[in-house]
């Protein structure tokens, strides 16, 4: 399926070039009126039943699994947060098969910090360390050198693997297929973080086979702040949640006997979910974008900010600005870096005076379209930045 822009259906301010997704998503025409609509909801709140605090979990949780691929919904969470998923991981970590002292958590640099700071005190606990994983000093083959390195660096001493498929600061792309492959044969655990890639890049949990993936769903899911998912695999069956909330027990839909305390979880990820799971507002939003997203396809989605970056990245090259090749960068989220002995500041200011919202992170600009962009958005980008290093 090819697309065309779809801006007309988002609620963005004319005259602005928001080539940004990858800090925060733009609201969804559809998205907007799902949260008008769950506010005006609780207005009336004698017709939010006990069914209902069920109602809103299922459309989200299915929309995910179909998303990812994921044959059983069951496995689908909802949650609020990077670090809220990843202390799930951390808090069940000690549950692996012949853990010790001295194994290894293997992750590359400049991670996000919720992808860092949450193995902190299990380190301490279990006596693991962390290896960090970085990119060579050269720029040339960063991307496929920075691979391979993570591979050689996932031995049978690694316990734990944590990456995101894009890195979120500058759009290197990992192949996580062959890094599930390979913590499958020296029996590593494997979490993934999709913040920065699923929704806009493809990606199928079957064969990557994950142990759990961490999404927030205000970047690429399209959808609201403090509303996000995560899947998790077999390991977390019989794990232990977060928290101990009531909606995550057997037969809490009955809420005459809700004071016949239960001690055994919902069947599978359902312990998991986070409390008040059950968002009147944010569920129905995070459904919207999500479903839209499944009808334009990832894959369209994908070639369409394949194709708006295609040219301009070439020229941007010419120019001396470096961009990663292909396939070690993603088509999504592209982080470019400037010319030596340019200043950041002249372009951040080139940039601005032409409205055009893009993000700095680490040694990168970074370049984050979607369907709501088009060509006059990135002909403005281009001006900005080509006139930033004269």
């Amino acid at each position: 399926m090819s697309l065309s822009c779809q801006k007309h259906l988002f609620s963005l301010e004319e005259g602005i070039h928001y080539i940004n997704c990858a800090t925060m998503a733009p609201n969804l025409k559809s998205v907007e009126e799902a949260g008008i609509q769950g506010i005006l909801r609780k207005t009336q709140p004698q017709n939010i039943t006990s069914q209902s605090f069920f109602e809103t979990t299922e459309p989200v949780k299915n929309a995910y699994a179909k998303l990812i691929n994921c044959p059983d919904p069951e496995r689908i969470v909802l949650l609020p947060s990077s670090s809220y998923g990843m202390a799930i991981v951390a808090k069940n970590l000690y549950r692996k098969p012949n853990i010790r002292a001295g194994q290894e958590i293997v992750m590359v640099s400049e991670e996000f910090p919720s992808d860092v700071y949450a193995w902190e005190e299990v380190c301490i606990n279990l006596g693991l360390k962390m290896r960090v994983v970085h990119p060579p000093a050269s720029l040339e083959n960063r991307g496929k050198i920075w691979n391979e390195k993570l591979l050689e660096a996932i031995t049978s001493n690694t316990c734990l693997v944590v990456v995101s498929p894009t890195h979120w600061a500058d759009g290197t792309s990992f192949n996580t297929e062959i890094i599930g492959q390979h913590c499958r044969s020296v029996g590593a655990l494997l979490v993934l973080d999709g913040t920065q890639s699923i929704g806009a890049m493809p990606f199928d949990v079957q064969k990557v086979q994950p142990d759990a993936i961490i999404n927030p769903g205000y970047k690429w899911l399209l959808g609201p702040y403090s509303a996000g998912v995560a899947y998790f695999g077999a390991f977390f069956d019989e794990g232990n949640p977060l928290e101990r909330n009531w909606i995550n027990r057997v037969g809490s839909e009955d809420f005459k006997n809700l004071i016949n305390y239960q001690t055994q979880y919902r069947a599978k990820a359902d312990r998991y979910n986070m409390g008040e799971r059950s968002n009147f507002i944010l569920n129905p939003m995070l459904t919207a974008a999500i479903e839209q997203i499944n009808v334009w396809g990832v894959n369209a989605i994908n070639n369409y900010c394949d194709e708006l970056l295609k040219e301009p990245l070439e020229i941007l090259q010419a120019h001396g600005y470096w961009v990663e090749e292909k396939p070690y960068r993603s088509s999504h989220l592209v982080g470019i870096r400037i010319p030596e002995h340019v200043d950041y500041q002249k372009i951040q200011a080139a940039l601005q005076e032409r409205k055009v919202f893009v993000s700095f992170r680490g040694q990168s600009i970074r370049l984050a379209p979607h369907l709501y962009n088009d060509m006059n958005d990135i002909d403005v980008l281009m001006d900005g930045l080509l006139k930033g290093i004269q």
